[in-house]
């Protein structure tokens, strides 16, 4: 049996937007809503080089990565080809415009998982 969080009323994620979940372990999910009013969730890390899904562009049941313009699928968390690489994707549910999540994904799911971190270019030595 799933225990529910409540995360917010539908119309608190923008359309075509999303909003972000903080977890006291791991990334945070974002969750998503398509000009249809569905909702969606997934981990906010690009299966490519980790960007955040949160800050990308809703389209149907897709993101798109705002660093390189993947195509991911709301609904699996799936790459479209032909990239290739998936993303933890977590349970929603919408009840009288309020949406839940798996309090049980939200504290084991994918909390080891982390961002590449950027920085400045290793400097080398020539002999």
């Amino acid at each position: 049996m799933n225990q529910w969080k409540a995360i917010c009323r539908v119309e608190d994620i923008p359309v075509l937007g999303s909003r972000r979940v903080a977890r006291d372990q791991g990334l945070d999910v974002a969750v998503f809503r398509n000009d249809q009013d569905e909702v969606f969730a997934l981990l906010d890390r690009c299966p490519h080089k980790g960007g955040p899904l949160s800050q990308g562009i809703v389209f149907g049941t897709s993101v798109a990565c705002p660093l390189h313009n993947w195509t991911i699928g709301l609904c699996t968390g799936q790459a479209a080809a032909p990239d290739e690489g998936c993303t933890p994707k977590f349970t929603v549910k919408v009840e009288d415009g309020q949406v839940f999540l798996d309090a049980n994904e939200l504290a084991t799911q994918a909390t080891d998982l982390t961002r590449p971190i950027a920085g400045p270019a290793r400097r080398t030595t020539c002999a």
